[in-house]
């Protein structure tokens, strides 16, 4: 009898709940990234601010309003042209810096945890490297694709004299969609290919090829993935509903007890989304175990 994808990810689910460990190496990679990486932000945001306020001050923002959707927009367009070059220059030095810093983190993190499940699979930082490093470009071609197909579609539909506020919507809409679809297709393989690199042992070019082909396994990882969305999608929705709980108090909490509540929920949502993110490779390696044992002649990991 076939065990279908969700019915294992149960049993994965519970197995990470009695096994606290992975979700605590985890959090401890992805922290120790976020961590500096925020701090750094917030620096950079206050900087940023203090250079710019003055001429914010001048832009009319206090007047802004979405009643009046064209000032909104003469006003938005005064706010951009304000901010654009300090952010650009902060995004020109700081993102390639954090993409190479989170691919050896996220290398060394992600290899650490999955040693921690199953002690006999390889240390493969530098292919894990490699492979996170492409995925982050990747990543961060899809964010400039979407942003020039944006500024494309508002110099097409508002530039004119009556601006087209409807056609423009549509165009977002769709290019959104359209750029976020390839890029989940994308990010399936770079996902997938650093799992097979420990678990079959793979060079970089053959477990690229080899997540194009997964066979049995694909239908089970699209059916734990859909459920994975899902569940994302319940705790965004859980973190806004716990986030506005102190709103009808207002008068009563406010300032930093209001702050503390809304960094509480936050590492919750996080601890929550890492704990699934866990449990989505270790039933990837069960899935991948399960196939093996099924095909004589095929190596079989002991998982402990």
């Amino acid at each position: 009898m076939t065990v279908r994808g969700t019915q294992s990810f149960l049993h994965v689910l519970a197995e990470c709940w009695r096994r606290p460990s992975l979700v605590a190496l985890e959090l401890l990679w992805r922290w120790l990234f976020g961590i500096p990486l925020l701090a750094l932000l917030v620096y950079e945001g206050f900087h940023i601010y203090a250079v710019t306020v003055a001429d914010l001050a001048a832009s009319g923002l206090e007047q802004f309003s979405l009643t009046d959707p064209m000032r909104a927009a003469v006003i938005a367009a005064d706010v951009y042209a304000i901010l654009a070059p300090p952010i650009l220059h902060l995004i020109l030095w700081l993102v390639p810096l954090a993409i190479v810093v989170w691919s050896i983190v996220s290398a060394i993190g992600r290899n650490a945890v999955l040693r921690r499940y199953d002690s006999s699979l390889p240390r493969r930082p530098l292919t894990l490297s490699i492979l996170q490093l492409l995925r982050a470009i990747f990543f961060a071609g899809s964010f400039i694709f979407w942003f020039a197909a944006i500024h494309w579609a508002a110099n097409s539909t508002l530039s004119g004299e009556e601006p087209n506020l409807v056609a423009y919507c549509t165009l977002v809409i769709c290019l959104s969609l359209g750029i976020f679809t390839l890029w989940a297709l994308v990010s399936w393989v770079f996902s997938i290919a650093p799992l097979l690199v420990l678990l079959e042992n793979r060079d970089l070019g053959s477990s690229l090829l080899r997540s194009f082909r997964l066979g049995p396994l694909t239908g089970k990882l699209v059916e734990v993935n859909l459920v994975m969305g899902i569940i994302k999608l319940a705790l965004v929705i859980l973190a806004m509903v716990f986030s506005a709980i102190p709103l009808p108090f207002e008068s009563v909490m406010e300032g930093p007890p209001l702050y503390a509540w809304w960094i509480f929920v936050s590492v919750l949502y996080l601890v929550a989304s890492d704990f699934f993110q866990v449990a989505r490779l270790v039933a990837f390696v069960q899935f991948d175990l399960a196939s093996k044992a099924r095909m004589p002649g095929r190596p079989v990991l002991r998982v402990k």
